[in-house]
């Protein structure tokens, strides 16, 4: 079997488009596609956030863009779909970060009513949130993500690409530290 599968390069480049905490000409970007009912997926992301905290902590700057794309698994995950149209019901009305947060610390309540309790939380105009989402606006989004995705191999979610190549190694902090400060250097 040849190797060409293992090391997938990310088709669809990091742009504005997408939801980013840094800055693209960052010296490491990182990609991510995540499911918010995934546990994996709520540890990487987890994982992602402190390592960002570290490096800008350590080094003063921001040498690190994270990156956010919806790869909801709806053949595991019942909710997985449904929250990702909520982080982006949210992301109209600028909170998709705090929602991101919110999703993937109560991955075991997606129900409906938790989801309208989150955006509340949040401050969201519940109105707005709820046409959007009976509406389904934010699917087509979502469904980018998702053949983005496949178009660069991930057949799974958490997928991690830094600076555009898949990560295949462990998810584990010192791992994880280790390939972005190779990538960086």
């Amino acid at each position: 079997m040849s190797d060409d599968r293992s090391h997938s390069s990310l088709l669809v480049p990091p742009s504005t488009q997408d939801w980013m905490q840094g800055v693209l000409s960052a010296k490491v970007v990182l990609v991510m596609y995540g499911d918010y009912q995934c546990p994996r997926s709520a540890d990487v992301y987890k994982l992602i956030k402190a390592i960002k905290r570290e490096l800008s902590a350590a080094s003063g700057e921001d040498d690190l863009c994270f990156i956010f794309r919806h790869f909801p698994q709806t053949k595991i995950y019942p909710h997985a779909q449904r929250a990702a149209q909520v982080a982006e019901a949210a992301a109209a009305q600028g909170k998709f970060w705090l929602m991101s947060d919110t999703l993937f610390d109560h991955q075991q309540r997606l129900e409906n009513g938790y989801l309208v309790e989150y955006a509340n939380d949040l401050g969201l105009d519940i109105p707005q949130f709820l046409k959007e989402l009976s509406k389904q606006v934010h699917i087509d989004r979502i469904n980018e993500d998702i053949e983005g995705g496949i178009d660069s191999g991930v057949t799974t979610a958490p997928a991690l690409f830094i600076n555009n190549i898949q990560y295949t190694g462990r998810w584990r902090m010192t791992e994880l530290i280790t390939a972005i400060a190779t990538t960086s250097h």
